[in-house]
This record gives C-alpha cells, sequence and structure tokens, in this order.
C-alpha cells in the first residue's frame, strides 16, 4: 500500500506562505472555511488530500512558469552582457482578471501570479545575473501609451509598456 504524503500543519503553513495567500484565499480556493485553515495550520486537524493537492497543483503551476520563463530569459541573454527586464504585476485582482483571463483557471489570484513574478526575479538575479524589475501596470499609462504607439492590447504590449517604466 502506498504511503501517504499528507502535509503536515508547519507544511499547510509554509506552502500558505510561500503562495502569498491568506488564510481567507486559501479557503476560497479549497472550498473551505478560514476556520478550518486555521485549524489545519494549528495541527488541530488535516487538511484534506483535495485541498492539499489543489494547492501543490498551484505550487507546481508556478514553479513550472519560473523555470519556462528563466529559460527564455536564459536564450534571450546568452550573448548581452547588460541585462535588465521590466515585468508587468497587478495591483488588484479586478486589473489581473482583466487582462489575464488566460491565467485565472490555473493562478486565480493576483498574489499567485505576482508570487510567480518575485521567484522568476530572484531566479533570474542569482542564477542569470539578469535584473528584473516588477512594474505594476498603471492602467491610463499603458492606455496612453498604447494609443501613442498605434499599439492593440496584447501581453507584448504591456511588456513594452513595463520597458519603458525602467
Amino acid at each position: 500500500m502506498a504511503k501517504s504524503n499528507n502535509l503536515n500543519a508547519i507544511e499547510m503553513q509554509c506552502l500558505r506562505l510561500s503562495l502569498g495567500l491568506s488564510v481567507e484565499q486559501i479557503a476560497e480556493l479549497t472550498k473551505t472555511t478560514a476556520e478550518a485553515v486555521t485549524a489545519w495550520e494549528a495541527g488541530e486537524t488535516d487538511a484534506s488530500e483535495v485541498a492539499q493537492k489543489k494547492l501543490l497543483e498551484i505550487e507546481d503551476t508556478i514553479e513550472m512558469q519560473v523555470l519556462n520563463t528563466t529559460d527564455g530569459i536564459e536564450a534571450l541573454f546568452k550573448t548581452e552582457p547588460k541585462r535588465r527586464l521590466a515585468f508587468v504585476v497587478y495591483p488588484t485582482q479586478a486589473i489581473y482578471t482583466q487582462y489575464n483571463p488566460e491565467f485565472l483557471s490555473s493562478l486565480p489570484f493576483t498574489e499567485l501570479y505576482n508570487t510567480a513574478a518575485w521567484r522568476i526575479k530572484k531566479e533570474c538575479q542569482i542564477v542569470l545575473e539578469v535584473e528584473v524589475s516588477l512594474i505594476p501596470l498603471e492602467i491610463e499609462a499603458y492606455k496612453s501609451f498604447r494609443a501613442d504607439n498605434g499599439m492593440s492590447e496584447s501581453r507584448e504590449s504591456r511588456a513594452k509598456w513595463a520597458a519603458t517604466q525602467l
């Protein structure tokens, strides 16, 4: 019989903190209550296997995003000595939802997207010696930039706007 890989109380708390989520957000993701999450983290009860699986899947998604993005950045900067990039991050859930509907199934909260961006920033800094700045999307400045440059809404347009903010 396979051994259960249930997370203990401290592992549940570390996972939540690693994801950058509040107790309430974990409760929403796992379709439970904040009290239940607090009980998991206090060791009073065990988190359901479904809840653990959901949170570990999100962690894996973030790690894959970090790996894929840093691999792409490494290829981009193979020969350039001066390396600097800007990543757009989203200051509110509403802005994140508006501009990133494709991520909502895997990273439903802006905090998860921003956690991935932070991890990419640190990985790039430590391993690749590439400096990444996280730039909060300012909608009016971004719309003005697009209008001034005849651009449509796209991830590439946001990246070009962010580069102008460095």
